[in-house]
């Protein structure tokens, strides 16, 4: 799927839109943000996760974790 880009001016339209108004300085970096994040979703999407167990799956070893801190 291909992706246009987000461009500066978008990205000051979407902000203002969601009440959040960005300083004219700071409009490209949103927009390569917005387009760098969707790139990293657009990946993780593709990927198979068939086979990998849901979360609830796993246990937290938090007794390992602290012996591990304290080294």
């Amino acid at each position: 799927m291909s992706h246009a880009g987000l461009t500066p001016r978008d990205a000051a339209h979407w902000a203002h839109r969601a009440g959040l108004p960005l300083p004219a300085d700071r409009h490209a970096a949103v927009a390569a943000t917005a387009d760098h994040i969707h790139s990293v979703v657009a990946i993780l999407r593709e990927l198979d996760f068939g086979d990998t167990p849901p979360a609830p799956a796993y246990r937290a070893a938090a007794a390992q974790e602290t012996r591990d801190a304290a080294l």
